[in-house]
């Protein structure tokens, strides 16, 4: 293998939350006069932190948003995780068969991060590797999580691969010198298109790329 440290982003590469994360909070939008579709919303909110997405919504909003809003937020989502989460299809293969040195830097918060990696089974492979922007107050497409995480890793930037399904995510990793493949499952390559990097759309594909 080329690389010696694989950083994964969460959401949408190792667990499939992106869609109960977005229903949510587009029941919850709807529910306050919010027109947003699954579709649009996930065209506009895929990656991004959640200050933006709340950011946009109260932007279409005649009224501000409730102060409860993403605290009930939280709740609705975390509960959906915890009865409906799965892993990625063939994730648990593809971290198996690793034989380099792995984390998880994601733009959610650490305890975010931790329940759905509990949920899909995974949060012992990555135990004392998870980082999250939260942490140290810089999202993407900033560059500073990844560069945090490769720091604190041990690994220079050129030693790494970055594995990301959004485009936030890969500009955030380009911006910092990384090399970045794109995960787009069911053929979505839309969002990732023109960025200039090697895509895929199954975990078997991404073990081939990383040998």
């Amino acid at each position: 293998m080329k690389y010696k440290c694989i950083i994964f982003d969460c959401d949408g590469v190792l667990v499939d939350s992106e869609k109960i994360s977005i229903g949510t909070m587009v029941t919850m939008a709807n529910s306050i006069g919010v027109p947003l579709n699954e579709e649009n919303a996930a065209d506009l909110f895929l990656g991004k932190s959640l200050k933006f997405c709340f950011e946009y919504i109260q932007s279409l909003s005649d009224k501000k948003l409730p102060d409860t809003f993403e605290e009930e937020f939280r709740k609705k989502s975390f509960a959906a995780f915890k009865s409906d989460l799965k892993p990625i299809a063939g994730v648990h293969e593809l971290i198996n068969q690793l034989k380099v040195l792995f984390c998880v830097a994601s733009n959610g918060p650490a305890d975010k991060i931790r329940l759905n990696l509990t949920t899909a089974k995974l949060i012992d492979k990555f135990e004392g590797n998870i980082f999250s922007a939260y942490d140290i107050n810089s999202f993407k497409p900033d560059p500073g999580l990844y560069l945090y995480a490769a720091k604190t890793m041990g690994f220079e930037v050129q030693d790494c691969v970055v594995i990301e399904d959004s485009a936030v995510g890969v500009q955030a990793a380009l911006a910092g010198g990384f090399a970045v493949y794109g995960f787009v499952p069911h053929g979505n390559q839309a969002h990732l298109q023109g960025l200039g990097i090697p895509l895929f759309d199954s975990m078997e594909k991404l073990i081939q790329l990383l040998q």
